[in-house]
């Protein structure tokens, strides 16, 4: 491998690394591969021809390794293999042209977009800045903008997105595809929709928590028993004074049930009900029912009134205050 000579010694002269290759290149890397580059980026100001036996002896590694990292350098557009040897190719070079397309090869649709993708450009630096102290990857870049495209959110639910996994210490790119997927999927598109998205979770949250105290639980909920309590909330627009009725039910259960909690407050749902007093109205009826048919039995002698049903709802119901 040819080498460019240099006329300072080695004591005086100074190996520029630019920063993309910590970037960009340094994690993914083997280590040996790395020692590699860093050698060759070394010798390159020298001119002179390097064999591949040469580097095996002073770096210590067998010439597998060295063919196997000089193939890698070279698979990555790190290096390029000539007749003569290899040249070391300018990594901000190539990431230059990663990022940004020759203005001929627009089309007249995104030329039109122009003042969009400027803003757009103004959000991810900002989120560069704000997120990233102004040393953000740059195939972050092209992920926001596929997520930008996937998911339809604004600029301002983007930053917000990424607000959110910083302040949960998580900037990596799983969670923070987990999230998007999580706000998508909850019709999130504008910064007006994730205010309604976080009032529907502080609300859940904080009824998860009261029917937690009411019932003695000190174990975290499951994911299937937010759920309910989201059908309750969410779906059935129930209050927490309905949901605290069917609560107070479960008094005469060792360990309360979620499931037979839901089958009261569907039935309810169901019937239509969307207050309080028409829910005690309804069970001071079956109340009055129940009473009314032992007080037959008592007179008729008649112990087993096998059609004591009225809706299918005597095993629901049955012995409660």
């Amino acid at each position: 491998m040819k080498l460019e000579q240099n006329d300072l010694l080695p004591l005086f002269s100074n190996t520029t690394i630019p920063d993309i290759f910590f970037t960009e290149y340094l994690p993914q890397a083997n280590g040996d591969y790395i020692k590699i580059y860093l050698y060759i980026l070394f010798l390159s100001k020298y001119d002179k021809d390097i064999k591949v036996n040469d580097l095996c002896k002073k770096l210590g590694l067998s010439l597998k390794i060295v063919q196997d990292g000089m193939k890698y350098w070279e698979d990555e557009g790190v290096i390029t293999k000539k007749n003569t040897g290899y040249v070391l190719n300018n990594l901000q070079e190539i990431e230059l042209h990663h990022l940004y397309k020759p203005k001929a090869s627009l089309s007249a649709e995104q030329i039109q977009k122009s003042a969009e993708s400027q803003k757009r450009a103004k959000t991810i630096e900002y989120i560069n800045n704000k997120f990233f102290s102004g040393l953000m990857p740059t195939t972050w870049y092209p992920d926001i903008e596929l997520w930008f495209q996937k998911y339809h959110f604004d600029d301002e639910v983007m930053i917000a997105l990424f607000e959110y996994c910083f302040d949960k210490s998580a900037l990596h790119r799983n969670y923070i595809q987990a999230v998007a997927d999580a706000w998508a999927k909850n019709s999130i598109k504008t910064y007006n929709d994730l205010d309604i998205y976080y009032e529907k979770q502080e609300k859940l949250n904080k009824t998860a928590s009261l029917i937690s105290k009411k019932l003695g639980l000190s174990r975290q909920l499951s994911q299937y028993e937010y759920a309910y309590i989201e059908k309750w909330l969410i779906d059935f627009n129930f209050s927490f004074d309905i949901i605290e009725i069917a609560l107070k039910r479960t008094t005469s259960k060792v360990n309360p049930s979620f499931d037979y909690i839901d089958k009261l407050l569907t039935d309810w749902h169901d019937r239509g009900f969307t207050t309080t007093e028409q829910v005690q109205k309804f069970l001071a009826d079956i109340k009055q029912k129940n009473n009314n048919i032992k007080e037959l039995e008592k007179k008729t002698g008649y112990q087993k009134y096998e059609q004591r049903s009225y809706d299918n709802l005597n095993h629901l119901y049955a012995n409660k205050k």
